[in-house]
């Protein structure tokens, strides 16, 4: 298979990847990440996706570059990494005891082949109590995570009681659909 790169600073992507034994390298595609004006929820992590691999096309010539996005939607909101634990702890509150979804969008390019595609998985959140959310919070610090928090982690442990779709993609990246997507198309 050809060079990979990954564009992407998610940590968990890295370790997604990883999982798969994909070689690849890490090149940061450093974005805007402001949703255009009237943009539907569920179509913005493919648009972000793309984005990505534009931004870092120049330093990918002849190498397969992946490219993702998550965003959590609640109803029509989309819950973004919190700006601070009085966020965190807000959108978290807003979960409990509710069904939202994952989105994910990827973008695999190879030079002018292109393959992007969307994966969404629904996550049903326990009631949570205030306790739980600030302990989950303070201790766990999920700043850097699209709706406050990871499915990895203590809170998806002991606050999740069930998710219809891909595991893996509310850890930010579906990486059966892209494993799929580079054996039959790159």
């Amino acid at each position: 298979m050809n060079k990979i790169i990954l564009a992407s600073q998610s940590p968990r992507r890295k370790q997604l990847m990883e999982m798969a034994e994909l070689q690849f390298e890490v090149i940061i595609a450093d974005v805007d990440e402001t949703p255009p004006v009237g943009m539907p929820g569920k179509e913005l992590p493919v648009y972000l996706a793309k984005k990505k691999a534009d931004a870092i096309a120049h330093k990918a010539v002849g190498a397969i570059v992946i490219a993702a996005d998550t965003v959590v939607l609640l109803d029509d909101d989309i819950l973004n990494k919190p700006t601070d634990a009085a966020n965190a702890v807000d959108m978290l509150s807003r979960l409990s005891g509710r069904m939202h979804t994952v989105v994910t969008g990827v973008c695999i390019r190879k030079d002018d082949k292109e393959q992007s595609f969307s994966i969404t998985t629904e996550v049903y959140f326990r009631k949570l109590s205030t306790a739980q959310i600030e302990h989950y919070v303070s201790n766990y610090k999920p700043f850097d995570k699209a709706g406050a928090y990871a499915i990895q982690e203590w809170i998806g442990v002991t606050g999740i009681e069930q998710i219809n779709g891909d595991y893996y993609n509310v850890m930010g990246l579906p990486i059966g659909s892209v494993l799929e997507v580079l054996e039959r198309e790159f």
